[in-house]
């Protein structure tokens, strides 16, 4: 057997050598484990929107920002139910609205053709009329469009105490009745001319788009006090570059491609809710993954002819 001895393992003694190898390993794995749980610094963001800043406001487009697809739109759904126009002008209305949901853009000439229809229409009838059918076509087709992360944009600027508008060339009518269902301070919109309470089947001045919802936007501020600067804006379309530039905090939401480019020449923020996905650029508040209610109102009007 003990010719056999060399196969079993002999106990030896630590060295002292061993043993400050041994102490040196595990302090080394001791301090690695440490730092790994060390939770690295973030430098964050200003706090956006400022809470108690009673000179900052927000201003809202309304649709494919806030809603999904086009107010005027889903307003024309609800006036077809209500026999405002006939049948076989359905056809064109839902091609258009198809069209716009698809693109995600604003065509001048759709757009152009659902106000000319809307205000053929509407002349005629009462003011008060038009506003009770939008409060119903709101529950009937708008409500359920309404993009949750917008929507809880929206509510961050109103928890901070802030104003917060609706800015749409839909008709005021239709944006006020979006802005109070959504609990917003209130909204500008495109005006139709009405006499003693009736359509006229004009407008006044021009429709509320591009260059004209920066000149709204300016001339509210400035009835309110506010300070630009200060003040945050939100669209899709780059038709609404002068609006969105008119603000120290431009937003783009489920932006159009040139908005898109507009947007990250200039570094602001993105975000897209279309597929749920961040855009390039997010930094954008942390409520804007709460849910939320809004949008979308309006009207096939665009579709229709008008009235036999």
């Amino acid at each position: 057997m003990a010719a056999l001895g060399w196969l079993t393992p002999r106990r030896r003694s630590a060295t002292a050598r061993s043993v400050l190898a041994g102490e040196a390993s595990a302090e080394a794995a001791r301090k690695s484990s440490q730092e790994a749980q060390v939770t690295p610094q973030v430098t964050e963001e200003p706090e956006f929107p400022v809470r108690g800043d009673d000179k900052a406001a927000a201003f809202f487009d309304l649709d494919n920002t806030v809603m999904q697809g086009a107010a005027l739109f889903h307003f024309g759904r609800g006036l077809y139910k209500r026999k405002f126009f006939e049948t076989r002008d359905l056809a064109k209305f839902a091609w258009q609205q198809a069209w716009f949901r698809l693109a995600g853009v604003e065509d001048p000439e759709h757009m152009q053709d659902a106000r000319d229809s809307a205000l053929s229409i509407v002349k005629g009838h009462r003011v008060a009329e038009l506003e009770t059918i939008g409060e119903e076509i709101y529950d009937e087709y708008m409500a359920d469009r309404i993009w949750p992360g917008t929507r809880a944009l929206a509510q961050a600027h109103l928890d901070a105490g802030q104003k917060v508008w609706l800015v749409t060339a839909a008709p005021v009518e239709i944006a006020q009745v979006i802005a109070r269902r959504l609990g917003l301070t209130g909204a500008l919109g495109t005006v139709a001319e009405s006499v003693n309470g009736v359509y006229t089947g004009k407008l006044v001045g021009e429709p509320l788009h591009g260059p004209a919802k920066a000149e709204a936007v300016r001339a509210l501020a400035a009835a309110e006090g506010l300070d630009l600067s200060r003040c945050a804006a939100y669209s899709d379309s780059h038709n609404d570059i002068p609006m969105l530039s008119l603000v120290g905090h431009p937003y783009a939401i489920n932006p159009d491609t040139k908005l898109r480019k507009h947007a990250r020449e200039k570094d602001w923020r993105l975000r897209d809710y279309r597929t749920g996905r961040k855009a390039a650029k997010v930094g954008i508040p942390a409520a804007a993954g709460v849910g939320a209610v809004a949008g979308g109102t309006a009207a096939a009007i665009a579709l229709s002819r008008r009235r036999r």
